[in-house]
């Protein structure tokens, strides 16, 4: 593994899911134009593109307007747009006369699938980054030294493992777009019988007649995980367990969705903490534990035509909590606790799914030493710049931008499609003009 005179990229990316496809997209437009170009390469753990694969359950439709795709926010005239997907598959037409702003999320995949497939030059699958090192000249960290191991997803798709080898990519620039990580309680380990509702579809098929199904969660991925299972299996009981009284509906509204703006991000970087703190809270019922109207009235439709029949066999446990669950070879049995008396009851299930959400992964777990060097706030987390860059020590010039676990200091869209177009732009526009400024040899790629 030395390095001996190694080409040094402009920009490594770690990831390579819708943030990072998007900055792909910004780097070619911006290349296409610029007296100087942006060389980059990113490295994606996964052995194909796939975003939320596990959860492209038929009929679900995206929570943003596919106006809000990878491209026209920032470009309305670039040739990665959705609609310029629709034409290039001659279903643009079509899609006019269906008459809405929210594709299904089997057709948004397919978008995402054809914008990726353009840039297979320069994307690395089947390539986890295992760590990240300073390279050092003078006492100032010019470059990073990027290991990456490959033939580690082999497992991931049932193909046979091949064997993995490691190598180095040295680069000026990093871009951290590792996604989020699935979430389950304290206490729980996933296994055969206990899912994350990230692994729905992949797994299904393991599935024969269960008896009784427990799902867990209130938000969206729970609600639909409940209804594609309450559809998919008919003679099957379903129990929806969450801690509140009914399913919240999302807010989607007008003025609500600014808090997505663009605009809206450098109000929320320029406020106070006390004020950033209130916006989050004002404004979590556009995004978190939250459910569609429509899905929401659906399945309150089929609880009540289950009760006209007299044979009830989708349960909302609405005010309960799984207090106990002991997995065995043969199912789970959870004990449910009705919060507003402190009953419990057991539950005996062939499975129990967690929709419990996500949280984003940890950039300083592949940093290293050169995580040290990173600056902090004094309300946690990493301090980072208006352009997604982390702020370092003086000795560090080379430079590290977040896609995603910035929500502390960008606001709502950290995680989000919403701003993801202006965000990659951003990126871009930030490398380039540091790379301006910098003494030869640290400019940019001619």
């Amino acid at each position: 593994m030395s390095v001996s005179e190694p080409h040094v990229h402009d920009l490594v990316g770690i990831g390579f899911g819708p943030s990072n496809l998007a900055l792909a997209i910004a780097l070619r437009e911006h290349n296409a134009e610029a007296d100087e170009t942006i060389d980059a390469v990113f490295f994606e753990k996964q052995p194909a593109f796939g975003w939320h694969r596990g959860m492209l359950i038929e009929g679900t439709t995206m929570q943003v307007s596919f106006l809000k795709d990878l491209v026209t926010v920032r470009n309305p005239a670039s040739e990665f747009g959705f609609l310029s997907y629709l034409q290039a598959k001659g279903r643009l037409v079509d899609f006019i006369n269906h008459k809405t702003m929210f594709p299904s999320r089997v057709e948004f995949h397919d978008y995402l699938e054809w914008a990726a497939s353009r840039f297979t030059d320069q994307v690395r699958y089947d390539s986890e980054v295992v760590s990240v090192s300073p390279v050092t000249v003078d006492g100032t960290a010019e470059y990073l030294d990027v290991v990456v191991r490959r033939g580690g997803g082999a497992a991931q798709t049932g193909r046979a493992a091949s064997s993995t080898e490691l190598t180095t990519c040295r680069t000026r620039n990093l871009v951290i777009a590792a996604g989020l990580d699935p979430v389950l309680p304290a206490g729980v380990v996933a296994g055969e019988k206990v899912w994350h509702s990230h692994e729905l579809l992949t797994r299904l098929p393991e599935l024969a007649d269960p008896r009784r199904i427990l799902v867990v969660g209130a938000g969206q991925s729970a609600a639909e995980v409940t209804e594609h299972l309450h559809t998919t299996f008919p003679a099957t009981e379903v129990c929806a367990v969450f801690t509140k009284y009914g399913y919240t509906p999302a807010d989607d509204s007008s003025f609500a969705n600014r808090i997505f703006d663009p605009k809206a991000v450098e109000h929320y970087y320029a406020a106070p903490e006390e004020v950033k703190r209130m916006l989050l809270a004002y404004h979590g019922s556009t995004n978190y534990s939250v459910v569609d109207l429509e899905l929401i009235d659906e399945l309150y439709r089929r609880v009540y035509q289950e009760k006209v029949r007299g044979a009830e066999r989708l349960r909302i446990l609405n005010a309960s909590r799984v207090v106990d669950l002991d997995a065995r070879p043969d199912g789970v049995r959870a004990t449910v606790e009705f919060l507003p008396t402190g009953a419990r009851a057991g539950l005996d299930a062939d499975l129990l799914v967690y929709a419990t959400g996500y949280r984003p992964g940890d950039p300083l777990a592949l940093l290293g030493e050169v995580g040290e060097r990173c600056r902090t706030r004094a309300e946690g987390g990493l301090r980072v710049e208006r352009d997604y860059r982390v702020a370092t020590t003086d000795d560090v010039r080379c430079g590290i931008y977040l896609q995603g676990a910035t929500e502390h200091t960008h606001g709502l869209t950290s995680t989000l499609l919403s701003n993801t177009a202006v965000r990659a732009g951003e990126i871009v526009g930030s490398i380039a003009a540091r790379s301006a400024a910098a003494p030869p040899p640290y400019a940019l790629t001619r």
